[in-house]
């Protein structure tokens, strides 16, 4: 090949991407005019473009095994508004005067948290954080009502705990089937011009909008409800332990950290010779390790699920260099993140008997003070376990029934007593610039009738001037120097003060 001429030789690419410089280039002497040379140029740089998006490696979208269990979530909840109230007046042939027929508005729809017991993680609303019910139908003429809102239910598993935003209040702890709670209330719909119709005003111009849904922010937080809860270093035989026992199906494999998350299982015990009215729900809990409380590992993270067990199955590793050790920094660990959790009560069990030889089993087991030895890989020793965990968990069941059978059962009766609220307003603030005064007013019925009034409209104005004397809130606001001129402010809205 004559040099200059064709490709160059060169050195081998990364990723056979060709340098735009080795690219052919025509022999000097042919390059005619520059056109020529600018086409050269460009067909160039378009076959460089083209072989490199050939050799471009795209990334692979590797799912995260832990995205997929969501046990933590925080959302915004919206009621839904109410409807406006319509301001209608009948108009029917031969029926002069029909006066005003403008019907209520519907009420918005309610939040409503619900337990669904076929959920097992949060992970269905992993891509959604605000929820908004739907607004109320607005009133219609012929005094027809606008509908109501259906409610908004959030579906969530059984455990599900709902809390303010920071976790500093806890609002609900949904740990039976039929339980749900409502979060969010939706707004009042308005009344229609036809409520506000008497002897001397009977042609009304004015209907309330519709009164704003409450809004606010939730962390959602599952602790599973299980029975018992397998826990132990990993590789302990966890998750091979609960697939042999019970209908769950975990992966296993021979390294640390395995399972990533929670898998729960559900033990008949007709499998093992006993009553299927006996059959219990198992956790496997992740593999924890010595400094966990400190972030090492997985962390605490996953240790909140057994805090619901009756029950703890305390899984140790009999192929363990230390096992007296391991057992120690599971204990540990537990004490750590909650002192509870070191008292619960506890099975000790011994796995992978089947490396060991008869006395080294016996002498571990004196060590442990274990009460079972088994081999989850041989099934060697897993009958006399899973009725031992069916004899205590009867007990357990059995103390917590005479427990509560004893306490006195107290219904808290809410007692709604209007008429003994005296403080229908409070003038919380009042600022004071060189042309006016503001005053600076709160109280509930107040709040509300401002927030459903157009103060655009003329009569709806004269409604709150007429709210104001009946109040008295007109008579304080002189005593304490407002004068023609000032503003009063209620809920964000501003009106002019008149005396």
């Amino acid at each position: 090949m004559v040099p200059g001429e064709g490709i160059e030789p060169s050195l081998p690419c990364e990723n056979g991407i060709l340098n735009p410089a080795r690219l052919p280039i025509p022999p000097s002497g042919q390059c005619r005019q520059k056109e020529s040379i600018k086409k050269a140029t460009t067909l160039k740089e378009k076959i460089f473009q083209k072989i490199t998006k050939v050799c471009t490696i795209q990334p692979l979208n590797i799912v995260n095994p832990q995205k997929m269990f969501l046990d933590e979530h925080k959302i915004k909840v919206v009621g839904g508004a109410g409807g406006d109230g319509c301001m209608s007046f009948r108009r029917e042939k031969f029926v002069p005067k029909g006066g005003p027929d403008g019907g209520d508005a519907g009420n918005g729809g309610d939040i409503i948290i619900k337990v669904n017991t076929h959920l097992n993680t949060l992970s269905h609303m992993a891509h959604k954080r605000i929820f908004k019910a739907e607004r109320g139908g607005h009133g219609l003429g012929k005094n027809m009502h606008g509908a109501n809102a259906s409610h908004l239910i959030i579906e969530v598993p059984l455990g599900t705990i709902v809390y303010n935003a920071d976790k500093s209040q806890m609002i609900a702890d949904l740990n039976h089937i039929a339980d749900q709670v409502t979060v969010a209330k939706g707004g009042k719909g308005g009344l229609g011009n036809s409520r506000f119709k008497t002897s001397t005003h009977q042609a009304p111009r004015f209907a309330e909008t519709g009164e704003p849904g409450e809004t606010t922010e939730l962390t959602l937080e599952l602790k599973m409800v299980a029975d018992v809860g397998i826990i132990g270093l990993p590789s302990a035989g966890k998750s091979t332990l609960i697939s042999v026992i019970s209908n769950a199906r975990p992966k296993i494999a021979a390294y640390h950290f395995t399972t990533l998350t929670p898998n729960l299982g559900v033990v008949n015990m007709s499998k093992f010779g006993g009553s299927a009215n006996d059959s219990f729900v198992v956790a496997d809990i992740p593999g924890l390790i010595e400094g966990a409380s400190e972030g090492k590992g997985l962390g605490h993270q996953f240790l909140k699920h057994i805090s619901r067990t009756a029950l703890l199955v305390h899984l140790v590793d009999a192929s363990h260099q230390n096992p007296k050790e391991s057992y120690k920094t599971i204990i540990k660990e537990l004490k750590k993140f909650d002192k509870d959790l070191g008292k619960k009560q506890e099975i000790i069990v011994i796995n992978k008997i089947d490396l060991l030889e008869e006395k080294e089993i016996k002498k571990l087991k004196k060590t442990l003070k274990a009460d079972h030895t088994i081999s989850a890989l041989t099934h060697e020793g897993l009958k006399p376990l899973m009725f031992d965990i069916t004899k205590q968990l009867q007990k357990i069941k059995k103390a917590e029934q005479t427990k509560k059978d004893q306490e006195p059962e107290q219904e808290d009766i809410e007692i709604h007593e209007p008429h003994l609220d005296r403080n229908r307003y409070v003038i919380d603030q009042i600022k004071e610039t060189a042309t006016k005064k503001s005053f600076y007013v709160s109280g509930k019925r107040l709040e509300q009738m401002i927030i459903m009034t157009n103060l655009n409209n003329t009569e709806g104005l004269e409604r709150v001037y007429r709210q104001f004397e009946k109040t008295g809130l007109q008579k304080e606001l002189k005593k304490r120097g407002a004068k023609l001129g000032d503003c009063v402010r209620i809920s964000s809205k501003s009106i002019p003060f008149r005396s």
